[in-house]
């Protein structure tokens, strides 16, 4: 199908397609790492962990995980206590924080299912953009309502159980 004035690619997706499929996928960079830092403080609810542990944990900055962890703070989900033998600690037992709660406090998605800013100009395009749209809808409110009933005890339940990471050693 030809049309005037529009370039057709001989191979490949067209940018149009290609940035809406992308934008579905889009992840976010925060969320793993504050998750994988109260993992780590799930395992010991007990210690406090400071922000440079908690950094070298993620790999990042300690900046990054004090302004990462402040939404946490702010929802509840962590405290903070400042001085010696402070850091932060979990505000409440792991079973009563769900993965949806995280995310709203980070402001971030596990995957953000946003379709891209820029609508395709292809009418056909545009009719499979809205099908896929509604579709990627109702998925997007399935993973809410799990992410709801899943809580860090769950994730640090799943992690306790053996498992070998790349090259047969568990991860630490």
């Amino acid at each position: 199908l030809e049309v005037a004035g529009v370039e057709r690619p001989t191979r490949g997706l067209t940018r149009s397609l290609s940035c809406n499929i992308i934008g579905y996928m889009i992840t976010s960079e925060r969320l793993p790492a504050a998750l994988h830092v109260l993992l780590h403080m799930a395992e010991h609810p007990e210690r406090p962990m400071t922000s440079a542990e908690m950094a070298a944990c993620a790999r990042t900055n300690p900046v990054v995980i004090r302004r990462t962890f402040a939404g946490l703070r702010e929802a509840g989900i962590v405290s903070a206590a400042r001085g010696h033998g402070g850091g932060w600690r979990l505000a409440r037992p792991a079973t009563s924080v769900s993965i949806a709660e995280i995310q709203r406090a980070l402001g971030e998605r596990v995957v953000s299912l946003a379709p891209a800013e820029d609508p395709p100009r292809c009418l056909l395009l545009r009719s499979v953009v809205r099908s896929l749209d509604a579709a990627l809808r109702e998925a997007e409110q399935v993973l809410d309502r799990r992410l709801s009933t899943l809580t860090l005890a769950d994730l640090a339940a799943d992690v306790a159980r053996p498992q070998a990471g790349p090259g047969g050693a568990p991860h630490v």
